[in-house]
Protein backbone atom coordinates (compact mmCIF):
# COMPACT_ATOMS: atom_id res chain seq x y z
CA UNK A 1 0.00 0.00 0.00
CA UNK A 2 1.26 3.70 -0.39
CA UNK A 3 1.42 5.47 2.83
CA UNK A 4 -1.00 8.11 1.37
CA UNK A 5 -3.34 5.27 1.90
CA UNK A 6 -2.57 5.02 6.17
CA UNK A 7 -5.51 6.06 8.64
CA UNK A 8 -3.10 8.26 10.41
CA UNK A 9 -2.01 12.01 9.12
CA UNK A 10 1.37 11.20 10.84
CA UNK A 11 2.46 8.67 8.06
CA UNK A 12 -0.10 9.35 5.06
CA UNK A 13 1.47 12.85 4.84
CA UNK A 14 4.74 12.44 5.12
CA UNK A 15 5.93 13.74 8.37
CA UNK A 16 8.60 11.48 9.54
CA UNK A 17 9.19 10.38 6.11
CA UNK A 18 8.72 8.55 2.90
CA UNK A 19 8.07 5.00 2.61
CA UNK A 20 5.45 2.10 2.15
CA UNK A 21 2.71 0.26 4.20
CA UNK A 22 1.91 -3.43 4.42
CA UNK A 23 -1.05 -4.96 5.57
CA UNK A 24 -0.95 -7.98 6.48
CA UNK A 25 -3.04 -11.10 6.13
CA UNK A 26 -4.80 -12.34 9.20
CA UNK A 27 -2.70 -15.87 9.70
CA UNK A 28 -0.34 -15.32 6.68
CA UNK A 29 2.68 -16.47 8.36
CA UNK A 30 0.17 -19.65 9.52
CA UNK A 31 1.14 -19.54 13.17
CA UNK A 32 -0.22 -19.71 16.45
CA UNK A 33 -3.64 -17.42 16.56
CA UNK A 34 -2.35 -15.82 13.28
CA UNK A 35 1.37 -14.89 15.05
CA UNK A 36 3.60 -13.19 12.81
CA UNK A 37 7.28 -11.98 13.40
CA UNK A 38 8.17 -8.47 12.25
CA UNK A 39 11.50 -8.93 11.47
CA UNK A 40 14.40 -5.93 10.64
CA UNK A 41 14.18 -4.15 7.34
CA UNK A 42 18.34 -3.94 7.44
CA UNK A 43 21.50 -4.88 8.94
CA UNK A 44 22.38 -1.97 11.82
CA UNK A 45 21.70 -1.32 15.39
CA UNK A 46 17.69 -1.96 16.37
CA UNK A 47 17.77 2.34 18.29
CA UNK A 48 14.21 2.03 19.66
CA UNK A 49 11.92 -0.44 20.94
CA UNK A 50 8.59 -0.33 21.56
CA UNK A 51 5.88 -3.44 21.81
CA UNK A 52 4.13 -2.04 18.57
CA UNK A 53 7.11 -0.49 16.81
CA UNK A 54 10.75 -0.69 16.20
CA UNK A 55 13.93 2.05 14.57
CA UNK A 56 17.33 0.36 13.15
CA UNK A 57 19.94 2.05 12.44
CA UNK A 58 21.78 1.47 9.08
CA UNK A 59 25.66 1.06 9.74
CA UNK A 60 27.76 3.31 9.09
CA UNK A 61 25.45 5.75 7.70
CA UNK A 62 22.75 8.10 9.17
CA UNK A 63 19.72 6.19 7.90
CA UNK A 64 16.77 5.00 10.06
CA UNK A 65 14.03 3.01 9.20
CA UNK A 66 11.08 2.43 11.39
CA UNK A 67 8.23 -0.15 11.40
CA UNK A 68 5.11 0.50 13.05
CA UNK A 69 2.86 -2.72 13.39
CA UNK A 70 -0.69 -1.27 13.37
CA UNK A 71 -1.83 2.08 13.77
CA UNK A 72 -2.77 3.64 17.05
CA UNK A 73 -1.17 0.10 18.72
CA UNK A 74 0.03 2.23 21.33
CA UNK A 75 -3.16 2.44 23.27
CA UNK A 76 -3.11 -1.49 23.18
CA UNK A 77 0.02 -0.91 25.77
CA UNK A 78 1.91 -4.19 24.67
CA UNK A 79 -1.29 -6.49 25.08
CA UNK A 80 -0.58 -8.81 21.97
CA UNK A 81 3.07 -8.25 20.95
CA UNK A 82 6.32 -10.15 22.16
CA UNK A 83 9.52 -8.69 22.31
CA UNK A 84 12.00 -10.92 20.94
CA UNK A 85 15.35 -8.68 20.71
CA UNK A 86 16.81 -5.77 22.64
CA UNK A 87 17.19 -2.12 22.56
CA UNK A 88 20.85 -1.31 21.46
CA UNK A 89 21.68 -5.03 19.59
CA UNK A 90 22.50 -5.53 16.44
CA UNK A 91 20.37 -7.05 13.69
CA UNK A 92 20.90 -8.55 10.41
CA UNK A 93 18.07 -8.23 7.47
CA UNK A 94 15.82 -10.50 8.44
CA UNK A 95 16.21 -10.82 12.17
CA UNK A 96 13.12 -11.18 14.19
CA UNK A 97 12.35 -8.17 15.93
CA UNK A 98 8.79 -8.50 17.26
CA UNK A 99 5.89 -11.28 17.09
CA UNK A 100 2.12 -10.36 17.15
CA UNK A 101 -0.95 -10.89 15.46
CA UNK A 102 -2.83 -8.78 12.82
CA UNK A 103 -5.55 -10.38 13.53
CA UNK A 104 -5.68 -9.39 17.06
CA UNK A 105 -4.87 -5.52 16.12
CA UNK A 106 -7.95 -5.78 14.30
CA UNK A 107 -10.07 -7.59 17.35
CA UNK A 108 -9.36 -4.85 19.06
CA UNK A 109 -10.27 -2.30 16.50
CA UNK A 110 -7.10 -0.76 15.51
CA UNK A 111 -6.09 -0.80 11.62
CA UNK A 112 -3.56 -3.35 11.30
CA UNK A 113 -1.90 -1.77 8.39
CA UNK A 114 2.14 -1.61 9.05
CA UNK A 115 4.00 1.27 7.76
CA UNK A 116 7.70 1.23 7.23
CA UNK A 117 9.21 4.53 6.61
CA UNK A 118 13.08 5.87 5.76
CA UNK A 119 13.23 8.48 8.44
CA UNK A 120 13.56 11.77 7.49
CA UNK A 121 14.23 10.99 3.76
CA UNK A 122 13.21 12.67 0.89
CA UNK A 123 10.76 10.77 -1.28
CA UNK A 124 13.11 11.33 -4.70
CA UNK A 125 15.75 9.03 -2.27
CA UNK A 126 13.74 5.93 -2.72
CA UNK A 127 14.09 3.77 -5.17
CA UNK A 128 12.69 0.58 -6.80
CA UNK A 129 9.48 1.09 -4.31
CA UNK A 130 7.31 -1.72 -4.38
CA UNK A 131 3.49 -1.77 -5.20
CA UNK A 132 1.11 -4.93 -5.18
CA UNK A 133 1.30 -8.11 -2.96
CA UNK A 134 4.48 -8.92 -1.29
CA UNK A 135 5.77 -12.32 0.47
CA UNK A 136 7.73 -11.74 3.81
CA UNK A 137 11.26 -10.73 3.46
CA UNK A 138 10.62 -8.98 -0.25
CA UNK A 139 12.34 -5.98 -0.44
CA UNK A 140 10.26 -2.58 -0.14
CA UNK A 141 12.18 -0.15 -1.24
CA UNK A 142 15.99 1.11 -1.56
CA UNK A 143 17.39 3.82 -0.31
CA UNK A 144 19.71 5.74 -2.86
Amino acid sequence: MSLETVPDPVFSQGMVGPGVAIHPEPGQEGGQEGRQEAVAPLTGTLVKLRPHAFVVMAEGRERGILVHLGIDTVQLEGEGFTLLATEGAQVRVGTPVIDWSPGGVAAAGKPSVVPVVALDADQEELIDVVSGAVDPGDPLFSWG
